[in-house]
């Protein structure tokens, strides 16, 4: 599989991007910063310098074309403004899933958060309008028949080393995560079929990674 995965130097990115060429698959990593191309190439994935705040749906048209996935992946950051909540984090999945059915992309694979549903409306809070725009990008993937598409909502996550064991469900008490594990679900999904037009939360647990996601075909 050719994937594209924006954000592609975020830290679950990396993960992914190794597990993927490992794997024998071809990653495609999109970057904001040319000095990050370097990381990207050293896991085995192709680096692409593109800005999703300032790209078009034609730029990324372009790159998406001839991949079999995308992956979200992106993210403004800790300590980042609201505004880039909105811009990156809603905006930016909006536009990658603009892209990708530009592309003739079906598959599109969300890496969202536990939790979003409980973002208060109002507050100015920046964890709050994070969680708001996440839930929106959310909201409209969920709307796109066009795309089939997969919401992996992980929990708190952490630097902790992988255990390959999970629990997955389609709505789970809060937990945490490695995120080397989240990798390894987000790379369970794209070579499965199961989880197609699916959403669900996935947290630290006793389940082996591809028995979790295997079993996700029984939530629809």
């Amino acid at each position: 599989m050719r994937v594209v995965i924006a954000g592609g130097h975020g830290q679950i990115a990396l993960l992914l991007e190794k597990r993927l060429a490992d794997a024998g698959h071809d990653p495609v990593a999109l970057v904001r910063n040319p000095d990050h191309e370097r990381d990207v190439h050293a896991v085995g994935a192709t680096p692409v310098v593109l800005d999703l705040e300032s790209a078009s749906v034609t730029d990324v048209t372009h790159v998406l074309r001839g991949a079999d996935a995308v992956v979200f992946a992106a993210g403004a950051g800790p300590g980042s403004t609201a505004e880039r909540k909105e811009t990156v984090d809603r905006a930016g999945a909006v536009l990658l899933a603009d892209a990708a059915s530009a592309a003739g992309v079906a598959r599109y694979v969300m890496v969202s958060s536990m939790g979003t549903e409980k973002a208060d409306p109002t507050s100015d809070d920046v964890f709050q309008v994070y969680l708001r725009a996440k839930a929106a990008a959310d909201a409209d993937l969920r709307g796109r028949s066009d795309l089939v598409w997969t919401i992996v909502r992980p929990g708190r996550l952490t630097d902790d080393s992988p255990t390959g064991h999970v629990t997955v469900g389609a709505s789970l008490p809060s937990g945490s995560i490695p995120r080397a594990d989240v990798a390894d679900v987000l790379l369970s999904v794209l070579e499965s079929p199961a989880p197609d037009r699916r959403q669900f939360d996935v947290v630290a647990g006793e389940t082996p990674v591809r028995d979790a996601v295997a079993s996700l075909i029984s939530l629809g």
